[in-house]
């Protein structure tokens, strides 16, 4: 699967644009970046790995959050497609300043409405505590995404949940086990059979 097809599918499931789109099609390196980089490489300097901007046990809630919205049943979940390490990756690269400041506070806002509403952190959940919790914050983000004006900032759990979706069918195990892949793709077939039930095709 290719990224516009990755982004258009996430679009479609959301209902609209996805957070950091641009970036993403363009390969998540800004101008600057390359510039640095290439820089760097003709005066012969290293190159210095970027730091992630979330730490283990962020990364580690991140993995519980999409497991809780796309769980294993008979096919592997979010956390077998390591969509916490995803996200990381996809933050630090893929959003503007203004965005990843929203996605960091949001981790904070997480636990604490996991706090209010259970007494305990998300983390110490219940799965069903979990689903509850997310339920109700994608009815907000979706309430709040319908009357965002163009200044808004974006919804931190919209950006969880996209990127959920994003890095679970673009990995592996979302593309071979949770949708149907070949390897080396046949001709097109506008009226190939279906059934009702049977896997979308990752390509």
């Amino acid at each position: 699967m290719n990224r516009r097809d990755a982004l258009a599918r996430v679009a479609l499931l959301m209902g609209g644009t996805v957070i950091g789109a641009d970036f993403f099609l363009a390969g998540c390196s800004s101008p600057a970046k390359e510039e640095a980089k290439t820089k760097a490489a003709q005066a012969g300097q290293p190159i210095v790995e970027e730091k992630s901007l979330l730490n283990k046990s962020q990364i580690a809630l991140l993995d519980e959050v999409g497991e809780t919205i796309l769980p294993t049943t008979s096919t592997p979940g979010a956390k077998a497609a390591q969509v916490g390490s995803f996200m990381s990756v996809m933050v630090r690269d893929c959003y503007e300043p203004k965005d990843q400041k929203v996605f960091l506070d949001g981790l904070t806002q997480l636990d604490q409405r996991a706090e209010k509403a259970h007494g305990k952190k998300f983390m110490e959940s219940t799965p069903q505590q979990r689903t509850a919790l997310l339920t109700t914050l994608d009815q907000e983000q979706k309430a709040f995404t319908a009357n965002q004006r163009k200044d808004d900032p974006s919804h931190y759990f919209r950006m969880m949940k996209q990127l959920t979706l994003l890095g679970y069918f673009t990995s592996e195990v979302g593309a071979t086990k949770a949708l149907r892949y070949l390897p080396v793709p046949g001709r097109y077939d506008g009226n190939y059979p279906y059934k009702k039930g049977d896997k979308a095709w990752a390509t």
